[in-house]
């Protein structure tokens, strides 16, 4: 069986608030991806680390092109889903959204998401945080979600 039904088309750009979006990550996110991720590298890493052994500590451009690359395959053949978090102008990159496929049959997707560090705690966190699940259930054919990390094999 398959993960997703073929008739579903995963969503483009979607509105979190009046000032910020996702959107499908893109290869040509690279620069902005790099910022937001090695700025906020010791919390990602400890948030994925021990399951993703991500991000590298030296993390290249080359290697985040290639993992964005890899991201957008994974994408068009609908094996997981990475969304960005942009301000209305996409200068910059704040934050991820991952959606992969369970690794159990327990679960219909695994999702977790991150915001960069200046925006922990923040109003923009609280709302991404309540945006999320209610998107998920709207936008989504899942009906049990696990929120976390996926692991994998």
């Amino acid at each position: 069986m398959p993960w997703l039904p073929d008739t579903f088309s995963h969503p483009q750009l979607v509105d979190i608030d009046s000032e910020h979006h996702i959107r499908p990550i893109a290869a040509s996110d690279v620069d902005l991806d790099m910022v937001a991720v090695m700025g906020s590298h010791e919390r990602l890493f400890s948030i994925y680390g021990q399951s993703w052994g991500w991000p590298p500590a030296t993390m290249t451009r080359e290697q985040d092109l290639e993992d964005l690359e890899h991201h957008v395959h994974e994408m068009h053949t609908r094996a997981s889903y990475n969304y960005a978090l942009f301000g209305k102008d996409e200068s910059q990159l704040l934050g991820c959204i991952y959606i992969d496929q369970p690794d159990d049959d327990k679960h219909d997707a695994v999702v977790s998401w991150w915001v960069i560090n200046d925006l922990v705690g923040s109003e923009l966190e609280s709302t991404v945080d309540a945006f999320v699940p209610s998107w998920l259930k709207r936008d989504w054919p899942f009906s049990v979600v696990r929120f976390g990390v996926w692991v994998g094999e």
